[in-house]
Formats: C-alpha cells, sequence, structure tokens
C-alpha cells in the first residue's frame, strides 16, 4: 500500500463508516466500470467546491485499488448487487495525486511535474522491480512496464484545474502542465481509466484545448454523473424524516440546482443544517464573498441588469459556449455567468439555456455581494427597504404599499422592462426580498385553477398571516382580488391553517404607478 500509487481505503472508509450522515452514491462505479478500457475512459467531472469531488474520489481508490481489500466496506453499499461488483474489485494499479498538495509545496509547474514524478517513480520501484532506478520520466516508466508486463493503470487525479486558477496568467506554465497530462493520458496503451476532477471545465487553449480524449461532465451538463453530483430530493427527504426536519425549509434553503433535470441540493449545507438543526449559508462560510464580488462588479454587456433580475428570481438566457474555461478570459456578459455556473453561484438548465440563484443561501451571497458597491446602490437600498415594506403590507396600508413598489419600479426601470406580470414579479421579489427570512416565497405555485403569481407562506415561528400576491399590468388592483379568489388559489396553502392575506397589484402604463388592495381570509 502506498500514498500515491495503490493507496489503502482509510480516506474513503472514514468518510463512509465514520460519519453520521453519509449517502450512497457507490453506484457512480457501475458507471466508471463501464468506461474501463472502451474510448469513453478518460473522465473529467468539474463541480463546485463541496459538492463531493473528494469523496468520490476516494471511493473509486477504495473500490479499485491492489493496495487494500474492500469487499468488507462496499458489501454494506449498493455496488455490491451490481453484476460486475466483484470482477473489478481491487484489480488494478491506482495512481491516485491531488495536485493542489504538489502545487502548494512547490514554487513553479516545472518544478511540481518534477516533484510530483519523482514521489510516484520512488514508490513504483518498490513496486515492480524491473523499474530503470534512474529513470525520471513517469511517462517512459509507465510505456516501458506495459511494454514488458501489460500492466495497465487507473488514473485518479484531484484538483486537476488548480493551475489554472493559482497560474491564470501563465499560459507559458499552463501549457507545460497541459502537455504534460496529454502526453501521460493521451493515446497510451497503459491507461485503464483516468478520472480528473476539479472545479473548472478543461482549458480551452488554442491547439491545446489539449486534453480532447476526455469526455466532459460540468455543471452546465452532467450527463450520466447527475445524480451523483448532490443530494437527490429523495436523498433528502429520507435524511429529514430520520433527523426530524421539515423538507420544506431544507429545499427553500438549500435545493434549486439543476443538474441536467434533476433537481439537486447541496450536499454540503445539508448535511450541516441537518446536524444543527439551524439553517444558515453553510457552504458561502467556505469562501469569502469577495470572491463573487470581483466577478458581479464587471459589466460586460449589461451583467449587471442580468444580475439583478437573477436577485429577483428570473431566469437568463446564457450561452456557455463561448466561455474559455478559465477565470480571466471575459469577453461577455455569458462568459461570467457561465463561470458562475461553474462555482456554484447560478444553476443551469441545459434544455432550455437559462441560469439563475438556485436557492435562499446563495441569493443571499449575491445580496452579500452587491451590499456596499456603487454599481448596486439602489438594488441594495431596496432590499435594505424591504422590511418596511412587509409591515405596510401586514397592515394592510395600500397607499403606502403602492408608493413603496412605485419607487424600487422607478430606481431599476432599466433593468426591469415592465410589459407582463411576470416582470412585475421580479420587481416583487426584490421590493419583498426581507421576506425570505420569515416566510417561504413561491412564484407561481399551483393551485386550484392555476398558478398564484406570489405566495408567501409563514415560517415556523412567525404569526403573521400567510399572504398571497396576484400582480396585474394595465388592469386594476381589483381584478387581481378577484382572480385569486375565482381560481381559488387558497389551495396552494394546503398544509397551512390560519389568516390568509389577499394582495392585488396593478401597475398602470400611462401614470407609471402601481395600485393595491388588501383582503383577508380566515382558512
Amino acid at each position: 500500500m502506498g500514498i500515491y500509487l495503490n493507496p489503502g481505503n482509510d480516506l474513503f472508509s472514514g468518510t463512509a463508516l465514520n460519519s453520521e450522515i453519509y449517502v450512497d452514491k457507490t453506484m457512480m462505479i457501475e458507471f466508471t466500470n463501464s468506461c474501463l478500457f472502451g474510448e469513453n475512459k478518460h473522465i473529467c467531472v468539474s463541480r463546485p467546491r463541496r459538492f463531493g469531488k473528494s469523496i468520490a474520489e476516494n471511493m473509486l481508490v477504495a473500490y479499485y485499488s491492489k493496495g487494500c481489500d474492500s469487499d468488507e466496506l462496499f458489501s454494506r453499499f449498493k455496488i455490491s448487487k451490481a453484476p460486475d461488483y466483484k470482477k473489478h474489485l481491487n484489480q488494478y494499479n491506482v495512481i491516485h495525486v491531488d495536485i493542489q498538495k504538489f502545487l502548494s509545496r512547490t514554487k513553479s509547474i516545472q518544478e511540481l511535474l518534477d516533484f510530483m514524478q519523482k514521489r510516484i517513480l520512488k514508490e513504483m520501484r518498490r513496486t515492480f522491480s524491473s523499474v530503470d532506478p534512474d529513470e525520471t520520466s513517469l511517462i517512459t516508466v509507465l510505456e516501458d512496464l506495459h511494454s514488458e508486463t501489460e500492466e495497465r493503470f487507473i488514473f485518479i487525479i484531484d484538483e486537476w484545474d488548480c493551475i489554472f486558477r493559482i497560474y491564470k496568467n501563465d499560459g507559458a506554465a499552463q501549457k507545460v502542465y497541459l502537455d504534460f497530462l496529454r502526453d501521460l493520458l493521451k493515446g497510451q496503451p497503459y491507461v485503464a481509466l483516468a478520472y480528473m476532477t476539479g472545479i473548472l471545465p478543461i482549458k480551452k487553449y488554442g491547439e491545446h484545448s489539449a486534453l480532447n480524449m476526455f469526455d466532459e461532465y460540468s455543471m452546465t451538463n452532467q450527463r450520466q454523473l447527475a445524480e451523483f453530483t448532490g443530494f437527490t430530493e429523495a436523498e433528502v427527504e429520507s435524511l429529514c424524516v430520520k433527523y426530524n426536519v421539515k423538507l420544506e425549509e431544507v429545499k427553500q434553503w438549500y435545493d434549486g440546482y439543476n443538474v441536467s433535470g434533476i433537481p439537486t441540493y447541496n450536499p454540503r449545507s445539508v448535511v450541516s443544517a441537518l446536524m444543527s438543526h439551524v439553517f444558515d449559508n453553510y457552504w458561502s462560510q467556505t469562501e469569502s464573498y469577495e470572491a463573487l464580488k470581483v466577478y458581479i462588479r464587471r459589466n460586460e454587456n449589461g451583467l449587471r441588469d442580468k444580475i439583478i433580475q437573477m436577485i429577483g428570481g428570473e431566469h437568463i438566457p446564457v450561452n456557455t459556449k463561448k466561455f474559455q474555461n478559465d477565470m480571466c478570459t471575459f469577453e461577455s456578459a455569458d462568459d461570467v455567468l457561465t463561470l458562475l455556473i461553474h462555482l456554484g453561484y447560478l444553476t443551469y438548465d441545459f434544455d432550455t439555456k437559462t441560469a439563475w440563484i438556485p436557492n435562499a443561501e446563495v441569493r443571499q451571497e449575491f445580496v452579500n455581494s452587491i451590499s456596499d458597491t456603487v454599481e448596486y446602490k439602489k438594488v441594495s437600498q431596496a432590499i435594505e427597504q424591504s422590511d418596511r415594506l412587509l409591515n405596510y403590507t401586514l397592515k394592510q396600508d395600500a397607499e403606502r404599499v403602492a408608493e413603496m413598489i412605485t419607487e424600487v419600479h422607478n430606481d431599476n426601470v432599466s433593468v426591469i422592462r415592465y410589459n407582463d406580470e411576470n416582470s412585475l414579479a421580479c420587481v416583487l421579489t426584490l421590493a419583498y426580498y426581507s421576506a425570505q427570512d420569515t416566510y417561504a416565497v413561491y412564484r407561481e405555485l399551483h393551485g386550484g385553477e392555476g398558478f398564484a403569481d406570489l405566495v408567501f407562506v409563514p415560517r415556523r415561528g412567525n404569526s403573521n398571516p400567510a399572504m398571497i400576491v396576484e400582480l396585474k399590468w394595465d388592469k386594476n388592483a381589483g381584478v387581481a382580488l378577484e382572480q385569486i379568489k375565482d381560481r381559488r388559489y387558497i389551495k396552494c396553502l394546503k398544509d397551512y391553517q390560519g389568516t390568509v392575506l389577499f394582495v392585488g397589484i396593478n401597475y398602470d402604463k400611462k401614470t407609471k404607478k402601481h395600485a393595491c388592495q388588501f383582503e383577508t381570509f380566515e382558512k
């Protein structure tokens, strides 16, 4: 058993057996088994930080490595029922490296590559007696070894893209690194499987878009790995029952990622919330919001307006195809938004080609990032005043509510194009932003004979009434109230009992003002 060559299963067993919460994702192994030796044996998986990349790698090491016997470990998990489970269990030479760790111990890319090869070759000489003791090239040793013994290797590489985050402006260093990976892994008969993970997809670098033999599984399209990217709703629902936590609250805070059509929860945050029974921004605490601020303060092609629309709940079209897969080449708003998708600040629907802020946790991160920036001053003011607007609404002060909503509209007229109720819903989400602290807020919630525009359901400890808001454009607030009643939107509050406040809001295009009416209902 080595550190880099044929490691043991300690890292995975520590996670799977010693963690109070472990969600069984071992069926991912069935997919990687199907890729062994074939044309799709090169796999590059990119996910945001704390989305389980290292756990998955440690699982693959434990399953494939000749350096351990993992049958007892995996026998309790789903993969043990797969037909080929025993066929591949601990049958391969595995080389496992974390590029970030080598980077932190060296001062240049070449020094990193030399040091990494030295460490791996030291272990290979102990395992294979035929390895030339004076050879310093890992690629040469692997080629010679395969020609003599037909040995094949599985390569598992963590943080493969850290080079492009640390040396993001050093094109020469990037080229050296990409050339090494290409020569090590492309067209080599000794490769049984290559599995790389990072935050960014593979860097496009001229002719070195280099590692074009890899199949990519990114946050814009995880394909067959979608269900293994985070926690699925079924997995979270089961955990909520076990830990006596309401699914709806977990959903509001940590759901919202669309991964190839599968609703996906942030795994780090779900675990933290279930363990503590406290809902907070756990994922965002792993990195300063300053990192997000750097990108959203840019304004390529109206980026600022698109960010504001997304804070207001909108889904924005994004062309992800031109992104250069780095953190410094931005030629359009789409490039910045695509980077935010890969970093986990946005989620993306492959079918509709749209992106949005996934949940309350991440939305708060955006609000933190714009709070002291000149570029977003008007939006920040609207959010800061949203407590007052909510209080006026609960008091049914129609005049003050209409005035404040009109002010938010006028301050952001360049962003919110008023031509329908959907645009009005965007500005209302901004205007009532603070309500999310005490309410679960839903847009287009199905109930009765249609979809209510905005629904506010009180969270635990909130004794204020629920609210159903209907929005109209160039009609009147009374028509909005009648629609709430005629279409029986009250049915969307299935599990709620108590006072419900109906709120009708209309925008008059001629006067450029809003009007508001209220009515209460006991459910």
